[in-house]
Parts: structure tokens; C-alpha cells; sequence
């Protein structure tokens, strides 16, 4: 029985279910993705390809979804067909990439989708920098779990449409540093005490040496806030996807030690200095007027950080992490039922703060 593909429906909850399943080392790792790129044999790579090539790839894949037990029944936005505000909604719940919208042009491309599962955080994009990417997100430290929702998937469709490969080089990708198993696994993870110790710099080298790399908020060209990082290896080729996954998820788990380390300094060497910080956060937030994204996500970190270390009662580390979704511009939009501008958008930002931490339980 085939599956029932949406075509283009509205966007409500999708792809947020990953924070109802917070997984291990929560109170550190906000979520781990899993990423595989996959090219279309006999079809011209993303740069070269023509409006046709990527509609007929963008057709393929859907009629291939109709039968995707991996996915069930799913979405499917071609991205040209949404408004701005949507296509930013898609962007700041991590589903689609800048380039995927096509932020640095006018428009998007032609043939540019989303192929996303209404149950979980598992899909791919179409007409990016590949023809597909396969994606799964989790909470918390789930790496194997995002990694075998892809595998998955990508069995699926690899079995539906022949993918571009070398016997050699494995599967051959647009940008030469994906090329092999074309696997990125990536974490995003809160670092506060190791920023405040002064730590991070050698941690961040750390991560470079061993052949990964780190970004912001967004991903690549991304400004790093609220002590908040994502953390993915740089390198695909040589190795086994099962070999890559358990090596990143290695380096994450002593990341998380050297974490719980420095708040376990900060709690015996200044726990007053701790305390002050993060009940002036939390202060602020429940009673600010005005809150700029990234003021905001600065004064989160240290609500998180003091959830995590339960010198707040609540709220919890899931909620923080919704709150942290919905309180960036284009879902406070969405809420206010018009596009918001800047000024605007920090207003209600404050207003669906506050109101989010006094339905919390009041801490002790």
C-alpha cells in the first residue's frame, strides 16, 4: 500500500519532534544530526544542472516517496511555492539550509524541495548543494539513532534511484571533501562553563586537530552565540559510516566530560559568582520589554546552565529548547500573524518570553 505524500501543506509542527525526545546528556547536547549526500547518476551535479534536470529530480524523488516506508506519510514543499516567512520558519528549525532557499539570490532554483517525516526529524533536501540530502535529527546525544534513520532512508531510495558512484571514491558529491561515504554527523551543544573558564580555545584546537570543525547558530558562516556550538567532522573519505559515527560520538562524550568538569569547578570554586549569574539571566528574561535574538540567547545560556546544574527549579532544559525555536523572528511573525521587523520582532520576543516562564513552574 502506498504511502500519502502532502504536496506543498501548511507548516505547523513539522519537523519538532525531536525536542520531545531529549536523549542522553540533554542538559549538554541540545541535538545531533546525521547528513548523507547523494547525487543522481546520469544527471548533471548542482552547479551545472539545468531548470529541467532539477525538476525531473525533484518529480523523481517525490514519486519515489509514495513508497517510502522509512518516511510514512510525509511532507513535500517545493521550496519555490513558500513565502518568505516559510522559507525562514524552514531555515531556523534547521530543515533546510541558506542555500537551499536560496538566501544569496533572489529566489530559490527551480526543483529545490523538502522531503520531511511527519512523525520525526528524518528527510532530505532536494537540489541543494547535491541532488539529495539525506538528514535525521535527534535530542540530546543520538548520533547512532539519527545515523540509522538515514541508513534507512537512504537504503530506500538508493533502491528506487541509482546513485552517482565511483568504485573507488565512493559516492561522488559536488564539493570533493564529501566525496566516500558523503557523511556529516554534527552535534549541537551548549558550552558555557568551559567558555567562562577560558577553556573552550583549547578545546575548539582540539577539534580542528582531529579533522573536525565548528560553527554557529545556522551552520557555516554563522556567528556562534550564546555559547552555543555545532560541532561535525570535515572529512568523509577512508573510513566506514559506522567507523565515522563512532569516532564523532567519542570526541563528543570527552567534550561533555571536559564540560561537566569546568560546572563542576564553577559549583566548588565560585558558586556564589555561579548563582548571581544565573538568577540575573533568569531575572531578565521574566520581566525584559525588549530582547534582541542574540542578547536573548546569551541570557538562555545562562537559564540553561542553571537548570541544567538545578540551581532552577524549572523551567526544564526541553522547554528552554522550544524556546529557543520559537522565539527567533520568523516563528514570533508567524505568531503575530504579520512579518515582523526588527524592532517589532523584539518586543514579542520579550512578551512570549515572559509569558513561557511564568507558565513554568516558579523556581525555588
Amino acid at each position: 500500500m502506498s504511502n500519502e505524500v502532502a504536496w506543498c501543506p501548511p507548516i505547523t509542527d513539522q519537523g519538532l519532534s525531536w525536542i520531545d525526545e531529549p536523549g542522553p546528556a540533554s542538559d549538554i547536547v541540545v541535538s545531533s544530526r546525521v547528513r548523507l549526500a547523494r547525487n543522481i547518476e546520469s544527471y548533471r551535479f548542482a552547479a551545472r544542472a539545468s531548470d529541467n534536470d532539477r525538476e525531473v529530480i525533484l518529480r523523481r524523488v517525490r514519486e519515489a516517496a509514495e513508497d517510502l516506508s522509512t518516511l510514512g506519510e510525509g511532507d513535500l514543499w517545493e521550496i519555490q511555492r513558500l513565502d518568505h516567512s516559510d522559507r525562514a520558519l524552514l531555515v531556523e528549525r534547521h530543515l533546510v539550509s541558506t542555500e537551499l532557499i536560496g538566501l544569496r539570490r533572489s529566489s530559490p532554483q527551480r526543483g529545490a524541495g523538502l522531503l520531511l517525516a511527519r512523525d520525526r526529524t528524518t528527510g532530505l533536501m532536494v537540489n541543494e548543494e547535491d541532488h539529495l540530502r539525506l538528514q535525521s535529527l535527534r535530542g540530546g546525544l543520538q548520533l547512532e539513532a539519527a545515523w540509522c534513520d538515514v541508513d534507512q532512508l537512504d537504503e530506500e531510495i538508493g533502491s528506487r534511484i541509482p546513485y552517482a558512484y565511483h568504485p573507488d571514491l565512493g559516492f561522488l558529491t559536488r564539493c570533493p571533501t564529501n566525496a566516500g561515504t558523503g557523511l556529516r554527523a554534527s552535534v549541537f551543544i551548549h558550552l558555557p562553563a568551559l567558555v567562562v573558564t577560558r577553556q573552550i580555545a583549547k578545546v575548539l584546537q582540539g577539534v580542528k586537530q582531529l579533522g573536525m570543525t565548528y560553527r554557529g547558530l545556522y551552520g557555516e558562516g554563522s556567528k556562534i552565540v550564546g555559547n552555543f556550538f555545532q560541532l561535525s567532522n570535515e572529512t568523509t573519505l577512508g573510513k566506514s559510516e559506522e567507523a565515522l559515527i563512532d569516532q564523532i560520538e567519542r570526541f563528543v562524550k570527552n567534550i561533555i566530560g571536559y564540560e561537566q568538569q569546568a560546572r563542576a569547578a564553577l559549583l566548588l570554586e565560585a558558586p556564589g559568582v555561579l548563582e548571581d549569574k544565573v538568577w540575573r539571566a533568569y531575572g531578565i528574561l521574566r520581566h525584559a520589554r525588549r530582547l534582541q535574538y542574540e542578547e536573548f540567547m546569551n541570557l538562555l545560556s545562562g537559564v540553561r546552565l542553571g537548570a541544567s546544574l538545578k540551581l532552577l527549579e524549572s523551567p526544564g532544559v526541553e522547554t528552554l529548547s522550544r524556546v529557543m525555536i520559537h522565539a527567533q523572528t520568523a516563528h514570533l511573525s508567524r505568531a503575530a500573524g504579520r512579518r515582523l521587523n526588527e524592532t517589532d520582532a523584539s518586543s514579542f520576543r520579550a512578551r512570549y518570553v515572559r509569558a513561557t516562564l511564568k507558565d513554568a513552574r516558579r523556581p525555588g
